[in-house]
């Protein structure tokens, strides 16, 4: 039987660039499924665990955004987006929606490769911590949960990427340029954002933050009692 690298679902309404990135990449021994809509995509992911996902986000029906922003069968499906939107404000969505890369169309079909090998080389992962208990506070990272004095706070998967990161090295100063590589962020104003929001999620006095606290001039750290 003949070994593939790794299984890739690519999803584009675009018949001509669905059937040449399939082409490309089963020639580079990737084994690939296609769709054509988010519809055809999520009957595959349900029965299927891919270990990338190449998507376009303007699709007739749902968008891709809108498709991975409401999958949770992706939580741990590494993304790469397709479009013709190549604005920063567009890939900055991308981006927080837990895409995690971007690349506008047209494209090299070996800029694809590179980064599909790119991705696949950093999220080869294993014996990660998912679930962990502190204080108060219960966080979920297969459920995209945090649990806060009874209360439950949903979690993106940007989010999930930076708390596995945090959860993993606890008490490790993270700097803005290494959440940033993590997230595929560059603006340090989009990083602090996404920071913030994540700890109202987390602390009791956002404002007074106990657990997830900036160091100042550095980064971030997740202090885990």
């Amino acid at each position: 039987m003949k070994s593939y690298k790794a299984h890739i679902l690519v999803v584009d309404d675009d018949n001509g660039i669905r059937d040449l990135v399939k082409k490309f990449l089963i020639e580079n021994n990737y084994l690939v499924n296609t769709a054509a809509n988010a519809e055809e995509a999520q009957k595959k992911i349900e029965i299927i665990k891919f270990d990338l996902v190449i998507l376009d986000i303007m699709m007739p029906g749902k968008s891709g955004l809108e498709f991975l922003n409401e999958n949770k069968n992706l939580i741990d499906t590494p993304i790469i987006l397709l479009t013709a939107k190549g604005e920063a404000k567009e890939r900055i969505h991308g981006l927080e929606t837990g895409a995690d890369d971007y690349l506008p169309k047209p494209f090299e079909a070996k800029e694809l490769l590179l980064r599909i090998n790119n991705i696949l080389t950093k999220t080869q992962k294993v014996n990660l911590i998912r679930t962990i208990k502190f204080g108060n506070i219960n966080i979920d990272l297969i459920k995209l949960l945090i649990i806060k004095n009874n209360k439950e706070f949903k979690i993106n998967i940007t989010e999930k990427k930076i708390l596995e990161k945090m959860i993993n090295e606890p008490g490790k100063v993270f700097s803005r340029l290494e959440i940033g590589r993590l997230i595929n962020l560059e603006k340090e104003r989009s990083i602090d954002v996404i920071v913030t929001r994540l700890r109202k999620k987390i602390e009791m006095n956002p404002k007074n933050p106990k657990y997830l606290q900036t160091i100042r001039g550095t980064g971030y750290v997740l202090w885990i009692e």
